[in-house]
């Protein structure tokens, strides 16, 4: 039996939630009974990263998995392979399963930083959907696609964007509904948990549990993290933007720092455990007149709090406040030193790991973002002379001390 908590089922049917299909009453009447419920959420290994827009989806499973229903975190590394099409303009990449395996490495390390994987009480698993979807054979799909007209699939509006721009739209992104819905009728799922650009792919999930099944599976669509003026979404994998979970402290309280002031709120409600009393104090705050950066400097703490700890966030506001407010060098201790054998500007910002790729070392160089012993560096084809302790700096808070190898 799980738990009958009034306050508790309304918040975990209230906050950071968009739409409850069929209705929320419906599933309201079945959690006040105590029934335990099967509840997932499925993400992608598309990146080597999870970031806080996939956390209000766990931080939502956590609340229901607090009211003592099962909880799986499902890994989807065989759709992964696939692609999935939602919210995109163009086919998305294939990757392949080397990729995959490697993108994969640390999702559940990340994740445990919200759930608590060891919990023997009441486990919550962690599953794979290539365990079943990649003993699929060609009569199985079949069979799958069977339930689905053409029609239906195309009353998808990121198909219907592409047909109308003459973009090309392949047969095989008609299959990733049909996988992800499959995922439902094995993991014999009571609720399916994902973000609103995931409607399409979980209410095909909702339809093979009614033809396989014969019984209900409730959707529950989370609102996704947007900037509310512009709409553009805060966190993307494939635009490779975000705040990751296993972010370094420094960079995920100075990242937080640089969200619109437009966001603020809606990432309390939506990626940390404050309290709705709380939050809607800081809502009333800002109205008044307030300077959002005092409440973003809350929100950076808190979020870097929940991902590292109280002492490490403390010090990452720290490490904010003297580097960014007062514009001041960090000590020594607090710049990691890492050794380098390039002279090419361009190489040694790849090697230090300050940037992921020379084109973005080069972009950074081009808008004046890199510096070296505070001298800033506007030749991205520059050689540099390296000395011991040499700092270099990009964009506003982020330092290393070089050494040479």
């Amino acid at each position: 039996m799980a738990k009958i908590d009034a306050a508790k089922i309304e918040e975990v049917l209230t906050r950071s939630i968009d739409t409850i299909y069929p209705d929320k009453k419906s599933l309201e009447d079945v959690l006040k009974s105590g029934k335990k419920l099967r509840i997932y959420v499925g993400i992608d290994p598309t990146a080597t990263y999870v970031h806080l827009g996939h956390s209000t989806n766990y931080i939502i499973l956590k609340r229901f998995h607090e009211l003592g229903h099962k909880i799986i975190v499902l890994i989807g590394d065989f759709t992964a392979m696939i692609g999935d099409p939602s919210d995109k303009s163009a086919t998305r990449k294939h990757l392949t399963k080397k990729e995959v395996l490697q993108n994969l490495k640390t999702f559940k390390q990340q994740i445990g930083k919200i759930f608590n994987f060891s919990d023997k009480k009441n486990p919550i698993e962690l599953k794979f959907n290539s365990k079943w979807l990649a003993k699929l054979n060609f009569e199985d799909v079949v069979a799958l696609a069977s339930n689905f007209t053409v029609q239906r699939m195309l009353e998808r509006d990121i198909f219907k964007k592409r047909i109308k721009e003459n973009k090309p739209l392949y047969v095989h992104e008609f299959f990733y509904p049909l996988m992800q819905g499959y995922d439902s009728v094995v993991l014999d799922a009571d609720i399916e948990l994902g973000g609103t650009d995931q409607t399409f792919n979980m209410l095909a999930g909702r339809s093979l549990v009614k033809a396989y099944q014969n019984r209900e599976k409730f959707v529950i669509t989370s609102t996704l993290l947007e900037n509310p003026v512009t709409g553009e979404k805060l966190m993307s994998k494939s635009l490779g933007t975000g705040i990751a979970l296993n972010e370094a402290p420094n960079e995920m309280f100075g990242k937080t720092m640089a969200l619109p002031d437009e966001a603020i709120i809606q990432c309390f409600i939506d990626c940390t455990y404050l309290s709705m009393g709380e939050i809607h104090k800081m809502e009333a705050d800002l109205k008044n007149g307030i300077n959002p950066r005092d409440l973003k400097l809350k929100l950076a703490y808190e979020i870097t709090k929940m991902y590292h700890s109280e002492p490490i966030a403390k010090k990452a506001q720290e490490y904010f406040i003297k580097t960014f407010s007062k514009k001041e060098m960090p000590s020594e201790d607090e710049m990691p030193g890492i050794k380098v054998k390039s002279q090419n500007i361009v190489d040694i910002l790849v090697e230090t790991g300050l940037v992921s790729s020379k084109s973005e070392a080069k972009r950074l160089i081009l808008q004046k973002g890199v510096s070296l012993n505070q001298k800033l560096i506007d030749n991205w084809q520059g050689i540099v002379k390296i000395n011991e302790n040499d700092v270099l700096k990009v964009g506003s808070r982020r330092f290393v001390r070089l050494k040479i190898k």
